[in-house]
């Protein structure tokens, strides 16, 4: 942990993580901008769409991000790369707020979770992943991403056909939201994304904080 970091306020805390928050101003900035770089490119060339599901490694990413810079700084930095991501690689689609929203909180409770629980026995570090990816589940997942996108096609653009058929012949009930996240998790296999991508936090994320670069600050 960094030198007084204990001693800084809240929302200081809340901004950056203890890694920067005793860098310059433009040091900080600095570092922002790489992640957000970063993240810039993972959006653009490792995320793709299918229907109404989205597949990437942006759950992962957001989480390290919000780790390494900081809740805040992270959740800025996802908003961005998420809206830059866009810009370059639209392919014709209208910006779904939603979709940059839910990794953006991912990468601030991921900061939140590491930074401000104490955890003080062996092996802390991985029950702090787990409740970070607990917590990107319920809320990204979930709560923001799928409710974003069953409100997106209940109201604007209809309900998918092959949703429709999926509620109809394999579980047998009508059409609703606890329906639309089944199929989305399961027929639609956003599960195995959200899988693959909890087991990169687990395995990058001790890797970078043991670097030497990070290992004084986030260790």
């Amino acid at each position: 942990m960094c030198k007084n970091y204990q001693n800084k306020s809240v929302l200081q805390k809340l901004t950056f993580s203890p890694f920067i928050i005793n860098k310059t101003p433009a040091k900080k900035i600095a570092y922002i901008a790489v992640v957000t770089a970063f993240l810039t490119v993972c959006n653009t060339l490792l995320e793709f769409s299918l229907f109404d599901a989205q597949y990437s490694l942006t759950i992962a990413t957001s989480a390290i991000a919000g780790i390494l810079i900081g809740p805040l700084s992270g959740f800025a930095s996802c908003m961005f790369a998420d809206a830059i991501g866009f810009l370059m690689n639209s392919k014709g689609g209208i910006y779904m707020l939603w979709v940059g929203l839910a990794i953006a909180v991912t990468s601030f409770l991921a900061g939140v979770i590491f930074h401000f629980i104490r955890f003080k026995f062996k092996g802390a570090v991985f029950v702090k992943l787990a409740l970070i990816c607990i917590a990107s589940f319920t809320v990204g997942t979930v709560l923001i991403n799928t409710t974003g996108f069953y409100m997106y096609n209940y109201y604007v653009v209809g309900l998918p056909i092959a949703f429709l058929e999926y509620v109809s012949t394999t579980l047998g009930t009508s059409a609703n939201y606890l329906t639309y996240l089944i199929y989305r998790l399961f027929f639609k296999g956003l599960i195995f994304n959200c899988l693959v991508n909890y087991g990169l936090i687990f395995v990058l994320t001790p890797m970078i904080i043991s670097t030497p670069i990070f290992k004084k600050d986030l260790q």
